[in-house]
């Protein structure tokens, strides 16, 4: 009977696989239109992570039917065989195998591929056909297994954080024998992941709540210190008029007045030292509650482990191989997210050590060292990352057949090659379809590996480096935040807006002065430690204003992705700050430049920067050749802006148009609803109106009534944006009064900015 470790991998296979079959699905069909390179390169990642999952867990059967979908795959990507309408007919077969498996509850799969194995051998005999002249098998029956109803269970949209008891398979005979738990008042529940989630939100508005209340701290003792100047001021008028000719009732009544202010006096200073102690009860709850809320997300690195050391085992068997395999850290806390993210990079890691790293006994007899090769695996916390490293005392990499194959793949010239350092030439690895191996086999040699780490943790923000020596062995070293929750990050100024970038994937930052800049072919760089490193105006990138600036220093932010890298030019750095993430409205689609959101402790909001699409972009500015230098007059602040108000009770919506019409040229208000919205009109005169439709108190139809029914008002062009295409929604609003009804993917079309030109022109 299968083990709860086993079962709780199996489910999380289950969920890997469901997803890697629809990809493959969708995938394969339009393979059988349009076969490009890219997409069959897709396909052949999607059955190449399911074989190394299915390997970690021991289901050959499997492993073996997406080997041959992947060579077939891997074939087509090469053009050595364009695929035909029954080679996708039999690939899709395959599939279903994955998606019926997907279906088939946990602690079932295995007898059901005990059933269904001898088909599902026949099955990739048949894919494998495609490569070669089919050899003669047994005929497949054209529907896929047929899958009883009583194995099928839908897999649960949540999360388990751990199993309950009464789930785990005891033997009778056992019942009694076991031991008692040494926490048997804990119990186990099942949360939702968005509930989970939610809950994340909420904790961390909370916390930003809770700190925002030290200003009113210090408003009650400026308060106090007023009342105390005109307490005082009245004192000495009350003494100054105690001689003099004033009818004893107004002397009787100033008196009592002023004991009435003592009395007050002794109530303000009661309610501050109240609200002092309040305010920091608060915030320590709150960070209670926050700290609560994270360790829910957090579970330890061995609930990640689970079939690594039988996948040593079993692959050094099969390579002719010993290793001493050991994992450290078992106990390190990791974010549930990350966790199962890791599953298939580790594998890859530990697969390319044994592969690649690790000697044959008779190799490492006769290089000197045990023939029991050593292989870690390894967790911890540093410096508020977490740190996760795999390594062995392998052969290491060969820095210069590296490099030789570098050249001989073409991604560089030869007297270009000879000046790379080390450093350099190990992150070739990371390239997708780079790969040192000769041979190609089941467990490497396609180049795909590496290239799934690298975009692995750097989607988490994280980086990777690697630490080789020839003939001592090799190291991986993970650098990843400990939760996608909170992200250390730095905040920055650009055009007057607070940014943030996250600080691992900020190599370092420098301050200098203009004239340390240098220019080669009308391109500005900065040299440090040897390397010319090009620098962009932040502006530029982020499409802002361009604004005069009299700040002597330069402040530059040197970011990179695996290939290039380059200086970002802000105004300032405002320090570092741990920001609780809060992920832009899934409506928006892809914001150019920013992964999502978050709030400071006064209540502000701040977007948090896309290194790589910020590399990307000043990879798209270079090639177009339109760069701005940096320094020196950044152009003439504009007289006079047109005004734009915003109407939307969403607060990332509203910071997201905002920032696209001020980034435009155009000065912004924004108003929380309806009714705050025709408030605003009335104090302040705007060209443009920009209102969501679903809102509290006054929808966005009722507000363009309101604005035509207003004769001073009534002219002013209205634009409706609303989150879906209804029909109904455009008639309405346009029968109000609206000049335009755009939907929020205007938002990354430039459809906003369009219409907004149309109706009052450039800013």
């Amino acid at each position: 009977m299968a083990d709860m470790a086993d079962l709780s991998m199996l489910e999380l296979f289950r969920i890997e696989l469901e997803n890697y079959s629809n990809l493959l699905e969708s995938g394969l069909v339009d393979a059988e239109k349009s076969s490009d390179v890219e997409s069959i390169e897709t396909l052949m990642r999607a059955a190449h992570s399911i074989k190394g999952a299915a390997s970690l867990l021991g289901l050959d059967v499997i492993v073996k039917l997406a080997h041959a979908m992947e060579d077939v795959l891997s074939a087509a990507r090469q053009g050595k065989l364009r695929l035909s309408s029954d080679d996708i007919d039999k690939l899709l077969k395959g599939n279903d195998i994955f998606i019926n498996l997907s279906k088939v509850d946990s602690a079932s799969i295995q007898g059901w591929l005990a059933e269904q194995g001898p088909s599902i051998e026949d099955l990739g005999k048949i894919i494998r056909s495609i490569l070669s002249p089919p050899p003669v098998v047994k005929d497949v029956p054209e529907q896929p297994p047929v899958i009883k109803e009583k194995e099928i269970s839908k897999p649960p949209d949540v999360h388990e954080i751990a199993p309950k008891q009464s789930d785990i398979p005891v033997k009778k005979d056992e019942t009694l024998k076991a031991k008692p738990s040494e926490k048997e008042d804990e119990s186990f529940v099942r949360v939702v992941s968005e509930s989970l989630n939610r809950l994340m939100g909420f904790a961390g508005e909370c916390l930003v709540q809770a700190k925002s209340a030290k200003p009113f701290s210090v408003s009650l003792l400026k308060m106090k210190d007023y009342f105390m100047d005109v307490y005082s001021n009245l004192e000495n008028i009350y003494y100054y008029t105690k001689g003099k000719d004033i009818p004893r009732e107004i002397q009787e009544r100033f008196g009592e007045s002023l004991k009435h202010l003592d009395s007050l006096l002794e109530l303000i200073s009661g309610h501050i030292v109240d609200f002092e102690l309040f305010s920091r009860n608060l915030e320590h709850l709150a960070d209670k509650l926050y700290g609560e809320a994270i360790a829910i997300r957090m579970r330890p690195f061995s609930d990640g482990l689970y079939g690594f050391p039988r996948m040593v085992r079993d692959l050094a068997k099969v390579l002719g191989k010993k290793v001493d395999f050991q994992i450290i850290g078992e106990t390190t806390k990791i974010d549930r997210d990350i966790l199962e993210k890791m599953e298939s990079p580790l594998t890859h890691l530990l697969r390319n050590a044994l592969d690649h790293g690790i000697e044959t006994p008779e190799e490492r007899l006769a290089a000197g060292k045990k023939e029991q090769g050593l292989l870690i695996l390894e967790a911890r916390h540093s410096s508020g990352m977490l740190h996760i490293t795999v390594s062995d005392d392998g052969r290491g990499i060969d820095i210069e057949k590296l490099r030789s194959k570098i050249v001989e793949k073409g991604h560089c010239a030869p007297d270009i090659a000879r000046d790379l350092t080390d450093e350099e030439l190990l992150n070739f690895l990371f390239l997708p379809g780079f790969s040192t191996a000769g041979d190609v086999t089941e467990v490497s040699g396609r180049g795909v590996g590496l290239d799934v780490v690298l975009t692995m943790v750097q989607g988490v923000g994280g980086s990777v480096r690697v630490e080789t020596k020839k003939g001592s062995g090799t190291s991986f070293h993970l650098q990843l935040p400990l939760t996608l929750s909170v992200l250390k990050t730095l905040l920055v100024e650009i055009g007057g807006e607070t940014y943030a970038i996250p600080l691992a994937r900020i190599d370092f930052v420098i301050v200098t002065s203009q004239n340390r800049l240098k220019i080669l072919e009308d391109k500005q760089f900065y040299t440090f430690e040897n390397e010319n490193i090009g620098i962009i105006d932040a502006h530029q990138v982020l499409r802002l204003p361009l604004i005069d600036s009299d700040n002597e220093d330069i402040h530059i932010v040197v970011i990179s992705d695996r290939i290039n890298r380059y200086g970002l030019v802000v105004e300032r750095f405002l320090g570092e700050k741990e920001l609780v993430v809060i992920p832009l409205d899934v409506r928006l689609g892809k914001v150019p430049n920013i992964s999502a959101g978050a709030v400071l402790e006064d209540g502000s909001p701040v977007l948090i920067l896309d290194v790589d699409d910020l590399v990307r972009s000043i990879d798209n500015l270079l090639n177009v050749g339109r760069l701005k230098k940096v320094g020196g007059s950044r152009g003439l602040k504009e007289a006079k802006k047109k005004h734009i108000l915003v109407v939307d009770d969403s607060l990332t919506v509203r910071e997201v148009e905002r920032r696209l019409l001020e980034n435009a040229g155009y000065d912004v208000k924004v108003a929380v609803d309806g009714v705050d919205g025709f408030n605003t009109l009335q104090l302040d005169r705007f060209d443009l109106v920009v209102s969501d439709i679903d809102m509290p108190r006054m929808n966005g139809i009722d507000l363009v009534k309101k604005i035509r029914s207003d004769p001073n008002l009534k002219e002013i062009p209205i634009i409706i944006v609303s989150y879906k295409e209804r029909a109904e929604d455009r008639l309405k609003g346009l029968e109000a009064g609206a000049n335009y009804y755009l939907t929020k993917s205007s938002f990354h079309d430039e459809g906003l900015i369009n219409a907004v030109q149309d109706l009052i022109g450039a800013p």
